[in-house]
């Protein structure tokens, strides 16, 4: 699926073992925005967080950043954002596609920075902040 092909919202996940950013799209206006950061590290509770989300924002897809070495190596983030999806796919039945997420926590602190947040409200927008950069990436790249 590509943003082209479909209609509805989007939800992108940041993946991060201790917490979760969360960002919305419509497809068809192709703007991303922060939505929430999941700081539960347990999986039913990080669960029940996105299952309500999913309830409220009735998503056609959910992306999910994979964090590669800049030589595109995988690792291990990646592998276990992947192994994300995956439950993310079988807890819910919703499609699920991945997006390379080299450079998006560094495009993010960046946004964040030029807002003129402090260093202590970077921090705690920063996975959100994320996952609008995945989604972003996501409504600008050309399917293949």
């Amino acid at each position: 699926m590509n943003a082209q092909a479909a209609k509805g919202a989007v939800l992108a996940f940041d993946f991060g073992e201790k917490r979760v950013g969360v960002a919305v799209g419509e497809i068809e206006l192709g703007i991303p925005h922060a939505l929430a950061v999941i700081a539960a590290e347990d999986n039913d509770r990080r669960f029940a967080a996105i299952s309500a989300l999913i309830s409220e924002w009735k998503p056609v897809l959910l992306l999910v950043g994979v964090a590669s070495h800049a030589d595109g190596a995988p690792h291990e983030t990646g592998r276990l954002a992947r192994r994300f999806g995956q439950r993310l796919h079988g807890r819910f039945n919703l499609p699920v596609a991945y997006v390379d997420e080299r450079l998006t926590s560094q495009a993010a602190e960046s946004a964040l920075r030029e807002a003129g947040l402090s260093g202590g409200q970077r921090d705690s927008r920063l996975d959100s902040a994320a996952a609008t950069e995945i989604l972003r990436t996501w409504f600008t790249t050309p399917a293949p």
